[in-house]
């Protein structure tokens, strides 16, 4: 079992603040314990206009932000946050699909988007990513991740196995990071694409393989494998036992 990750905090040393609003308080609810969990401050809001009081009242440092509401819905949210100078991070979740429901929420000023279904840890993980690049405190937070004698410095972008250091692209580097911070769990080609290649949409799960293999050769060659393929599922890496 992986150690949680150290808590992100606001530069005093306080919780960092997050404001979930979504109109479904079962899901509010499940996220709020999540990211409580995680050493989050938590305040959730069930309307538009609720949540333009709340992040008042509140100054949340991200928002988790549901595009459609009652009322006023997230894109009318995000646009009146940003004419009055408020910057907070925001991720996007809804139940829409499309890729122009994606283009616009990312124009109108939003940091990154989850699509309904989800998983908990996902939401948590883009959060955590969104304070990582809004320059949030780790406090003693390693930047090194580890698998087996594998090891990755989020930081400086170095890569060892073993004692050999591993030279990697910028895309191959994102895909280990993304499987090594879900270590033992199967992570699907459609979640691959979508956290690693974003929001280019001209992606195939092709590429997915493509780049799988390519890790392979440079991490797994000639050693005992950390990548492997869950047939019909995804891709996973582990430690060997």
């Amino acid at each position: 079992m992986t150690a949680p990750a150290p808590a992100l905090a606001r530069p005093d040393g306080s919780p960092l603040r997050v404001l979930v609003v979504d109109d479904e308080q079962m899901l509010t609810d499940l996220l709020s314990m999540a990211l409580r969990m995680e050493g989050w401050e938590v305040r959730t809001a069930s309307s538009g206009f609720d949540a333009l009081a709340a992040a008042r009242e509140f100054s949340p440092d991200a928002m988790v932000l549901d595009i459609m509401m009652p009322d006023l819905d997230g894109m009318a949210v995000l646009q009146r946050l940003r004419q009055s100078g408020d910057d907070v991070p925001v991720l996007f979740l809804t139940a829409k699909d499309s890729v122009a429901d994606r283009v616009a929420g990312l124009t109108a000023g939003g940091d990154d988007y989850v699509t309904k279904p989800f998983s908990l840890e996902e939401v948590v993980a883009r959060l955590r990513g969104l304070m990582r690049r809004s320059g949030a405190s780790a406090g003693a937070a390693d930047p090194i991740l580890r698998v087996g004698d594998l090891t990755l410095n989020e930081d400086s972008h170095e890569v060892v196995r073993g004692a050999d250091e591993i030279e990697l692209t910028a895309t191959e580097f994102e895909l280990l990071r993304y499987l090594m911070r879900n270590q033992r769990r199967v992570l699907s080609k459609a979640q691959i694409l979508d956290r690693v290649w974003n929001y280019d949409f001209g992606g195939r799960s092709s590429v997915v393989e493509l780049y799988i293999s390519y890790l392979r050769k440079k991490i797994d060659a000639g050693k005992e494998p950390l990548i492997h393929t869950v047939r019909g599922v995804g891709y996973m890496i582990k430690a060997p036992q």
